[in-house]
């Protein structure tokens, strides 16, 4: 589990997860590319980590909830509260 939040740790952690090789996405990236995305040194665009996370087979959200959370189960569910909260509180649904 990534130890601090951060996108490019989660990125690592999911792919290995996955048994995925930096190569594995060659189809949407190069492995330069993705090798930078886990050091840290790039950013990806929505777009770029949506096509990421359909290598992946995760949901973007789920990536984000990983680098946000540390792979805390507990963050999860504060996290996921609070999400619920604002959501409702921006879109008036409940």
């Amino acid at each position: 589990m990534p130890t601090k939040r951060s996108l490019p740790a989660a990125l690592k952690l999911a792919r290995k997860a996955r048994g995925l090789s930096q190569e594995a996405f060659a189809d949407v990236s190069s492995r330069t590319y993705m090798s930078t995305l886990e050091r840290g040194m790039k950013s990806p665009t929505l777009n770029k980590l949506t096509a990421i996370c359909q290598v992946l087979s995760v949901h973007p959200m789920t990536l984000l909830a990983l680098s946000y959370t540390g792979g805390n189960a507990g963050e999860l569910d504060t996290l996921l509260a609070k999400i619920r909260r604002e959501f409702a509180t921006l879109t008036g649904k409940s």
